[in-house]
């Protein structure tokens, strides 16, 4: 079986005990730090050697043309690429003038630390240089989740057995190289040098410290980067700063004892902006350093971990009896956060700030997949992310007007607003993103029934989509509104004609929007909402078309996909997987073949809209066609397959998207984090297995574990409480850890929950038949539990 190493199995941490320099861009990724705002690829601190240098500011891009063999009326003409900008992780050390490089020399120590309770990436290392000098590095890393332009570095040399000559130089670098782009669609288009120097300078003195100014090409947009230090070391030591257009450089050079230490810290303040003047930006990311410097290093500390303790008390989750999963599920919950923390009307990338994949871009995925877990854990991030969107709704109308069509026609991947997709078929043709949005947003108003929310993003957004889907549909002959021409989320069936995913989340959203119109009528007619139009929205959401085989007795993805030839998965080996970077569309688009979750999710996230028995034929029918190609499939398949009663399987799908990053299962880790999929661990866990669904009346809880694990135990805020549930393989229990008592359902039956632990039992359950999955395409068996309880 797979492991987690080389990350161990510590259930508040990941360990690396060793260095492997074949894997070293998949732990810069694992290692990565951020808060939404300021990102950093978990980099060795002397910048050599690495997988792939990357430091991030969220929304910093730039402009790169699309190239079209033949082009077509609204086709984007410009696509936008994240940029690695100013690096000051950089800090090079010199023993006796021999530069400390991992490469050579002896290595006897090297490990690091992400501990997800402190916020913080510590490295330790012991290392002999050639001429045979010891000396011992302790260095921790962390971008703060209080202070949103600052991070903060702390990096301590000290000689074993022998006095030495130091030289430590903390350095701003910007235009560093970065490796090539493969030929993978998914990784990122490099571009060489993206960064103009506009203004520069370096201090000496008590706080040594430096600045870089620089600006992008093509996008216009001013970021400044600014470091000050901290010094402590023997009484014989000197320092120099200087700067030049693409470096800033503080030189610490010393005689230190054996046994004694060498010791920096580092403030560095970023900041940009597409308006404000470049004397502001510079006055901006010096009063962070300086604000930073007030509490100092030990200040910064303790800040960090009151944010992440107060983040658990309302979000952790235990999971007794798989150590492996227990530690993946924070991992994974600790990343969201980063991603979203304090990103603060900013979009959250499909990698977040841990790498370049997918040219840095938002899609779907944050909606669909990410804010829900937010919007449990840390609602104010899921506001955060979707007023972004409600501040892109400008760019979203021009798109549908470009399109012939009303409303808002948001982008399909971007990074300020504008469409970057440059397939038609598995890019704007994916209007259920429209959908996506508006159920988020339904969801956050739902579970924090925040007023303000509700008037100012909510309804403005439900409004400009329902528009959107009422001019993109039609009512046919026999009065059923139809959706035609769209992709759903799988993209190997494209531009096909009533995606049942896509008309039933349409079917939501303008339901929705009838129903905020109806509540906040005075703010809906300033939206120049008539009773008429919310009228039609009622009407083409009553009428929708939603497509069912009888003769199998199952839903066709789309119209017509069950009449479809059925992929040939027994002549296709294993390496030709992932099937779009080996066959082309034309042959996909044409058979019975699932990239991902399609009519799977819809069953997730509409339920209603399906009998159990409809569910199950559902969902055993697309198992036997789904290749997982994507990894937003695996999460959505954990929770329907515990939803229908295949636990087993519905274990085994939690562990694939849990592992997707930690054991690089899908070989892309490099780029950058899935952060869909670590999202999709919680989402196995707390919708598969704690069996959570949010209502419109509250939330219902329909809780089984499989016979891998022990117990479950996971923490939600949800309308100003923080509700407890704790599943064991007979009973459930819930208690309120703060707020006022909540109505429930357990198993479909009411009950009230408060500060008293309630308990209720778990009905037996009668397994169907297992399902098939395509040849070679079945999940990793995770059958055996492993461990006993979590340490807290």
């Amino acid at each position: 079986m797979i492991t987690n190493e080389p990350y161990g199995a510590e259930p508040w941490s990941l360990t690396e005990s060793s260095l492997n320099l074949d894997m070293l861009a998949q732990s810069e990724s694992v290692f990565a730090l951020s808060n939404g705002h300021i990102g950093l690829r978990g980099n060795l601190d002397e910048g050599e050697p690495n997988g792939l240098p990357g430091t991030y500011l969220n929304s910093v891009y730039e402009d790169r043309p699309l190239p079209y063999a033949e082009a077509g009326y609204g086709f984007p003409e410009n696509g936008q690429t994240v940029i690695n900008i100013t690096n000051g992780k950089i800090i090079r050390l010199l023993v006796d003038d021999e530069p400390f490089d991992i490469r050579y020399g002896t290595l006897h120590e090297h490990t690091r630390t992400l501990d997800l309770r402190a916020g913080t990436l510590t490295r330790n290392v012991t290392w002999t240089s050639p001429a045979g000098h010891t000396v011992k590095v302790n260095s921790v890393r962390l971008v703060s989740l209080t202070q949103r332009a600052i991070a903060a570095f702390s990096y301590t040399v000290t000689p074993v057995d022998e006095p030495l000559r130091l030289v430590l130089m903390s350095e701003l670098v910007a235009n560093e190289d970065i490796p090539a782009a493969a030929g993978d669609p998914r990784t990122a288009a490099a571009l060489a040098k993206p960064l103009i120097s506009q203004e520069h300078m370096a201090v000496d003195g008590g706080r040594p410290r430096a600045f870089l100014v620089h600006s992008t090409r093509s996008s216009q947009l001013q970021l400044a980067a600014a470091m000050s230090h901290d010094i402590h070391g023997p009484e014989r030591m000197a320092t120099q700063s200087e700067s030049f257009p693409d470096l800033g450089r503080l030189m610490i050079a010393a005689e230190v004892p054996a046994g004694e230490e060498l010791r920096i810290v580092k403030y560095v303040g970023y900041g940009w902006s597409a308006e404000r003047s470049r004397p502001a930006l510079v006055d901006q990311v010096s009063g962070a350093i300086a604000a930073a410097q007030l509490v100092g290093w030990d200040g910064l500390l303790a800040e960090q971990r009151g944010y992440l303790d107060d983040f658990w008390e309302g979000a952790d989750v235990e999971v007794h009896g798989d150590v492996e999963i227990q530690q993946a599920v924070r991992f994974g919950l600790f990343h969201i956060l980063q991603a979203g923390a304090r990103a603060e009307h900013r979009p959250i990338p499909a990698k977040g700030l841990t790498g370049t994949g997918y040219d840095g871009h938002t899609f779907w995925d944050t909606e669909a997949f990410v804010l829900p877990v937010l919007t449990y854990t840390k609602p104010d991030a899921a506001a955060d992310a979707l007023s972004w969107r409600n501040n892109t709704l400008p760019i979203a109308r021009a798109h549908a007007k470009d399109l012939g069509l009303a409303g808002a026609a948001y982008a399909w991947r971007t990074i300020h607003g504008e469409e970057c997709s440059g397939y038609w078929p598995a890019g704007t043709a994916a209007f259920h993103i429209n959908a996506d949005i508006a159920e988020a947003v339904v969801k956050y108003c739902a579970a924090t029934q925040d007023a303000v929310f509700e008037r100012e993003v909510a309804l403005p957004i439900l409004v400009e989509t329902a528009r959107l889907w009422r001019s993109l549909g039609q009512h046919d002959g026999d009065g059923k509104f139809r959706i035609e021409g769209v992709t759903g989320p799988d993209e190997y069936s494209a531009v096909k004609d009533n995606n049942v995913y896509t008309n039933l989340m349409a079917q939501s959203n303008l339901t929705a929007a009838a129903d905020f119109a109806t509540k906040l009528s005075d703010e809906a007619r300033k939206l120049d909402v008539s009773n008429e139009e919310a009228a039609a929205w009622r009407d083409a959401a009553a009428d929708m078309f939603i497509p069912y085989d009888e003769r199998l007795g199952v839903h066709p993805q789309h119209d017509g996909f069950t009449d479809y030839a059925r992929w040939d998965f027994q002549v296709t080996s294993p390496e030709h997987y992932p099937l779009l970077l080996h066959y082309p569309y034309f042959q996909l688009y044409r058979k019975q073949v699932v990239k991902q979750a399609d009519l799977v999710l819809a069953m997730q996230l509409r339920g209603d809209a399906f009998t159990p028995e409809q569910k199950l034929r559902n969902f055993d029918y697309y198992e036997a066609l789904t290749v997982r190609d994507s990894s937003l499939s695996a999460c959505t398949q954990a929770v329907m397959a515990a939803e229908v009663g295949h636990l087993d399987l519905a274990y085994d799908y939690l562990a694939e998207a849990a592992f997707m990053d930690l054991q690089d299962r899908e070989h892309n880790t490099r780029d950058g984090l899935h952060i869909a999929s670590l999202a999709g661990a919680w989402t196995a866990l707390v919708g598969g297995f704690g069996g959570m669904r949010p209502g419109p009346d509250g939330l219902a809880f329909v809780p089984r574990l499989p016979p891998g694990l022990a117990r479950l135990t996971f923490r939600m805020r949800y309308r100003g409480r923080i509700l407890m549930v704790n599943v064991r393989h007979h009973d459930a229990s819930y208690r309120l850890l703060a707020g006022d008592p909540l109505p429930i359902t357990h198993h479909g039956n009411p009950l009230t929950v408060g500060p008293d632990m309630v308990t209720h039992d778990i009905p037996p359950l009668k397994s169907p038949p297992a399902p098939a999955q395509p040849s070679g395409r079945a999940p990793q068996p995770r059958k055996t539990m492993s461990g006993g309880d979590p340490a807290s």
